[in-house]
């Protein structure tokens, strides 16, 4: 029986771990935290019994995949839970843009802008089912649906201003702007339109669930049907050097390139090694968990039955905010987002106190508190918001890379998806080889990149198993 060991349990490690044991190998998976993962963790910081995830928290990608919907994880616990709200967007004033599951509900309230939301999210919402394979496949690669994904294209390749631009009132350019802004990128960047398609389209096609009982369970899931297939997982082993990858047939790599580039060590090809040594990271997340009691005060009408609340003011106000982080400066009305996840899985919550999950974004390696920027947005459109908090846990970008190393600087997106990165990383050809015989990188750095909850692992061990076959 051929062998291979997996580095990490994040989403993708296990993805991958998965794929190869159900293709017959042997597996097994080492995590250095004492705990399987990743960015796909929950906890409970603030109180004891108030469920919070970690980093990743609403999974529209993960209930779409066409790998991950197959592997009958219900039986292992899984279940996705739906808010009646997917997203809303407060702005001053007391208005407010909300999204929902429900297209044509959507494109009513948007009013005049409904129509153009209609015609230009509407159209990826309608298609995604078809286009989901593509948008989640490898760059390189003959897509199913070659028209649509070519009129996908045309769209996303726009920056974000550019598109929301195409209506006329705040409310919708706003909407799109805090969906763009998933990027971590300048909104008036090539390509980042189709971040806010995608998201956009997901939400209106699949909705933004949450995981009932955090998102740890999605990983939970995973591993156990890992273990259902033969393989194995093993906690608190950290490694630091390709001594410890030997005597397998397969070896993937859930970690950034860096730290491949230090365990492959003198055995990487110096190609490879260049790639790795170019390859950026972005902006960081300030992440609060906040315990409050009862609900926060939203002055609007649908953000307090949203699940997730954007909080960033108008178009322009989220652009130069976005702008001044990838700068490296950090804005006094960062963009923020808060999880209101309790909503759609009440067994968060622990005797009327609820988990508040929110981030801001903040420049890469930030050192300083974004703590009271971040309470301020919330209190900008939530006034009294403070006086409902309870306790408070803090995780700045330090104590994000501490947690979890692949999110280097706090990136939380494994790496910077500005420009081409989106869609060439970490590098344009070969994004999953190392140029190691046997061994492939299959982490978030890799496409279709970071958010899509396994589907990099899974390509990567397509690839692993294509080698395989060959040697």
């Amino acid at each position: 029986m051929s062998t291979a060991l997996v580095v990490g349990s994040g989403p993708n490690g296990l993805a991958a771990a998965v794929h190869l044991a159900a293709s017959g190998l042997d597996v097994r998976v080492l995590e250095a935290e004492d705990t399987v993962g990743g960015g796909c963790r929950s906890s409970e910081p603030a109180l004891p019994g108030v469920v919070a995830d970690d980093c990743s928290a609403f999974h529209p990608f993960a209930a779409a995949s066409p790998f991950l919907s197959g592997l009958g994880l219900e039986e292992h616990g899984l279940r996705w839970c739906w808010p009646e709200v997917q997203l809303a967007h407060p702005l001053d004033g007391g208005r407010e843009a909300v999204l929902w599951q429900d297209l044509e509900r959507t494109t009513a309230e948007l009013a005049s802008d409904g129509p153009a939301w209609d015609a230009i999210v509407g159209r990826t919402a309608r298609d995604f089912g078809r286009l989901v394979g593509d948008l989640l496949g490898p760059v390189v690669h003959v897509p199913r649906h070659p028209l649509l994904l070519a009129r996908f294209g045309l769209d996303a390749v726009l920056p974000a201003t550019v598109t929301a631009r195409r209506w006329g009132g705040d409310p919708a350019r706003a909407l799109f702007a805090g969906i763009a802004a998933h990027a971590f990128a300048r909104l008036d960047a090539p390509l980042t339109t189709s971040v806010g398609l995608v998201l956009a389209g997901a939400a209106h096609a699949v909705g933004w669930p949450v995981a009932e009982g955090g998102s740890g369970a999605i990983t939970r899931a995973l591993a156990a049907k890992l273990a259902s297939l033969g393989g194995s997982v093993e906690t608190g082993v950290r490694v630091e050097s390709a001594e410890a990858l030997a005597s397998t047939d397969l070896v993937l790599l859930d970690v950034a390139p860096a730290a491949a580039a230090r365990i492959l060590g003198h055995r990487l090809p110096a190609a490879t090694a260049r790639s790795y040594a170019r390859y950026r990271h972005g902006p960081a997340a300030f992440k609060v968990d906040f315990a409050v009691e009862g609900d926060v005060p939203w002055r609007g009408e649908h953000a307090p039955r949203a699940g997730t609340v954007h909080l960033g003011g108008t178009l322009e106000e989220i652009a130069a905010a976005e702008a001044s982080v990838a700068a490296g400066r950090m804005p006094a009305r960062p963009f923020v987002l808060v999880g209101q996840q309790y909503l759609a899985d009440p067994t968060r919550s622990r005797d009327g106190i609820n988990p508040v999950w929110a981030y801001a974004h903040v420049p890469h390696g930030y050192a300083g508190d974004a703590t009271e920027a971040l309470i301020a947005q919330i209190e900008r459109f939530a006034p009294g918001f403070r006086s409902r908090v309870r306790a408070v846990a803090v995780r700045g970008p330090a104590a994000i890379e501490a947690h979890n190393a692949n999110f280097v600087g706090g990136d939380i997106g494994t790496g910077s998806t500005a420009g081409l990165q989106l869609i060439a990383r970490p590098r344009a050809a070969h994004p999953y080889a190392t140029g190691v015989p046997g061994v492939y990188l299959c982490s978030a750095a890799t496409p279709p990149g970071p958010g899509t909850h396994g589907m990099s692992g899974f390509r990567a061990a397509e690839a692993a198993l294509a080698w395989l076959g060959t040697r």
